[in-house]
């Protein structure tokens, strides 16, 4: 199956409700929506791992430049195929390798047996498998969240809102129909992350009007182990 690619710059916002719903309302006005919209938004569900010391959980959490996160993500527990992903923080870039994996793969990777992307022909697989298996890469949280997206085909754009982020570290079955699982995001809190190659279009920009809104780098997956860190102190 295809190895996805890609190298963009990211910027995240955290928008509280009111300004969450002018957004929204703003960029259905005027932006094409994304294809996976469910009536207005979609359910993402990832599956972190990480080595047996946090490696890449410290390293986010102290400000390391160049880190990465492992994933296995999906958008609906029927899924049959599921997206193993790794993202690493390149200076002021994210980039983001993708390979689809079936739904038994995905199982057999979720019990730590990584055997099956040496069936594959691609380098990345053969990397993951390296990687995961080396440094001893095991389930460490599912996180999921309520998503709205909109794209722009040029210089490939990419906007969502991220609602209600929510997260367990105790049941790691990333196909379940229903998850037991602990809030992440504050009430009325929303994340904006706007993705793109290159530069941001004017018009996007001057749409998206976030003039003076700070900056965040929130990570979900370094805010769900934190949270559920706290949980156990």
């Amino acid at each position: 199956m295809e190895v996805l690619d890609v190298l963009r710059q990211e910027k995240k916002y955290l928008l509280m409700t009111e300004q969450t719903e002018r957004m929204r309302r703003r960029l259905g006005r005027t932006l094409q929506e994304d294809i996976h919209g469910k009536q207005g938004g979609y359910l993402v569900r990832s599956l972190y791992f990480d080595t047996p010391d946090d490696t890449d959980f410290h390293e986010k959490s102290d400000g390391i430049g160049d880190r990465k996160k492992i994933r296995l993500r999906i958008y609906d527990p029927g899924d049959k195929t599921a997206k193993l992903e790794l993202k690493e923080k390149m200076c002021d870039f994210q980039r983001k390798r993708s390979l689809t994996v079936s739904r038994e793969e995905a199982e057999q990777i979720m019990t730590g047996d990584y055997t099956c992307l040496l069936r594959r022909e691609d380098t990345f697989a053969l990397d993951m498998y390296l990687v995961m298996q080396e440094k001893a890469y095991r389930p460490r949280c599912v996180v999921e969240y309520d998503r709205t997206a909109w794209f722009v085909q040029e210089n490939d754009i990419r906007i969502t809102l991220d609602a209600d982020i929510r997260a367990t570290e105790s049941h790691l079955d990333l196909f379940a129909e229903h998850l037991m699982t602990y809030p992440v995001s504050e009430q009325g809190v929303t994340t904006l992350e706007v993705k793109f190659n290159h530069f941001l279009l004017s018009y996007v920009r001057d749409l998206l009007s976030l003039h003076g809104q700070p900056q965040v780098s929130a990570s979900k997956y370094c805010m769900a182990r934190s949270v559920g860190m706290r949980g156990t102190e």
